[in-house]
């Protein structure tokens, strides 16, 4: 069976509070983007090897294939349940370290696709508490709708936000930003207002109040990441924003914007894009 996992944005991010154990609290919208990677898993014969295997293809992943987050998925599930010997084949396409949550989406739709086609019996409260063992946005991808997050991402709640009409120009500049980095140079804090109000506003007037807490440390390291969002404000976009810890800015536009010109020793994906079209 093969399942096509897919990117996310985070429409705002705010850090609220650093934890007891090290990691940060935050608030978050995250939305599902089109932009997806191809999971796919094949039954071995019983008379071939026990073990599972592990087949990277497209986009080079730094680590060993056992560290990869598809088959620490696989691990946790066979830890409970009888997984026959398996092939995994996973087509790279979401850009690493760009803040588009590609790996965890890995991880959540292979929880996914072992319960569908071994008909394991998980619920999907089940699959997210799983899910959750992995990453901190794992969780968002079993449901994969629209949702506001608190905690380390991994407390959801739906929230109505719909961007269709609207064109999506999605940029990922050849620069991988280190989450913990990242997280290091933010001095968390409360929002004055909550992200799940905000984004009740219409999205022309977003740019005067979401907000995400890691543009300013991000920009200051690596002005190109900023000089992208600039140029999708001057391209007219309602709202232009880094997602998650970068380096990935996305912009909102109610036209397709003449942008052709201007991302070209970029990765580009846009929400008119085709799977054959992205690069």
């Amino acid at each position: 069976m093969i399942c096509f996992p897919n990117a996310k944005i985070n429409l705002g991010l705010h850090v609220t509070s650093r934890r007891p154990d090290g990691y940060h609290n935050l608030e978050t919208i995250f939305y599902p983007l089109a932009l997806r990677d191809a999971l796919e898993i094949i039954p071995r014969s019983s008379s071939g090897s026990g073990e599972h295997r592990f087949f990277l293809h497209g986009n080079a992943i730094e680590g060993a294939p056992t560290d990869n987050l598809v088959m620490k998925a696989l691990r946790l599930i066979s830890a409970e349940k009888d997984i026959p010997p398996i092939d995994v084949h996973l087509l790279k396409r979401i850009p690493t370290g760009a803040g588009l949550g590609g790996g965890s989406a890995d991880a959540a739709f292979m929880l996914r696709l072992l319960n569908d086609s071994l008909s394991l019996g998980y619920t999907n409260e089940q699959l997210q508490n799983q899910a959750a063992q992995l990453g901190a946005d794992c969780s968002f991808f079993i449901h994969n709708t629209p949702a506001y997050a608190i905690g380390i991402g991994d407390i959801l709640e739906p929230i109505e936000v719909n961007l269709d009409g609207y064109f999506l120009l999605l940029v990922k500049p050849d620069i991988t930003v280190c989450t913990k980095d990242a997280y290091g140079m933010i001095t968390p804090k409360e929002p004055d207002i909550s992200l799940k109000e905000i984004v009740k506003k219409p999205v022309e007037e977003w740019k005067d109040w979401m907000k995400n807490d890691f543009e300013i440390p991000v920009f200051k390291k690596y002005p190109e990441i900023w000089k992208i969002k600039q140029q999708m404000i001057e391209l007219g976009a309602n709202y232009a924003s880094m997602s998650g810890s970068g380096s990935a800015v996305f912009g909102i536009f109610r036209e397709e914007p003449n942008w052709h010109t201007h991302f070209n020793q970029h990765f580009v994906w846009t929400s008119k894009s085709r799977p054959t079209d992205i690069k």
